[in-house]
């Protein structure tokens, strides 16, 4: 199968698509990444105000699970394992890095903001470590695991951008 290009009309075909897609902000035609991040910023600041710590960690790991299903599913009608329009491992692990820094100002949010989309993107360390470890190799069918793989490298930049945030307040 020729890989596939994301649409909207790829899009609407599915309800994976939607959530892997991020409801259409990993359409864009530039940096799919950074907008599907600022996505998950803003849609953050709306679902905050209705959710708190449970409801949050329930959203998150059912969002992962989800994820892991909708990505999937996306990445195989794509025929690309890891390809850029899917941005829902942009958002959950987005939302997560702001759920543990809540709460925080502007401020403390564009730098969560900079620091993760510095780790998703250059994939220094440990991120680049988990970005080659679920790849499969050139021709292989896409499976569970490249699917797992899509989250878990935003994960580990996750954890990244949490570890500096956490390192910058304790020595400021």
């Amino acid at each position: 199968m020729s890989p596939q290009r994301a649409t909207w009309q790829f899009m609407r075909a599915h309800p994976s698509r939607w959530i892997a897609l991020g409801f259409g902000s990993g359409l864009s035609p530039k940096a799919p990444g950074t907008v599907g991040t600022l996505w998950a910023w803003m849609a953050f600041l709306v679902l905050d105000r209705w959710l708190g710590d449970a409801q949050w960690a329930a959203l998150l790991l059912l969002g992962t699970l989800i994820g892991w299903w909708a990505c999937t599913l996306t990445a195989k009608a794509m025929a690309v394992a890891d390809p850029g329009a899917i941005v829902w491992d942009e958002i959950i692990a987005f939302w997560l890095i702001l759920w543990l820094i809540m709460p925080t100002g502007l401020l403390g949010q564009l730098i969560a903001f900079g620091l993760f989309r510095f780790f998703d993107a250059a994939k220094p360390g440990p991120v680049g470590w988990a970005d080659r470890l679920f790849k499969c190799e050139r021709g292989q069918p896409i499976g569970w695991r490249q699917g797992f793989g899509i989250l878990f490298d935003d994960f580990v930049a996750a954890g990244c951008t949490l570890v500096v945030i956490a390192l910058w307040r304790h020595f400021s």
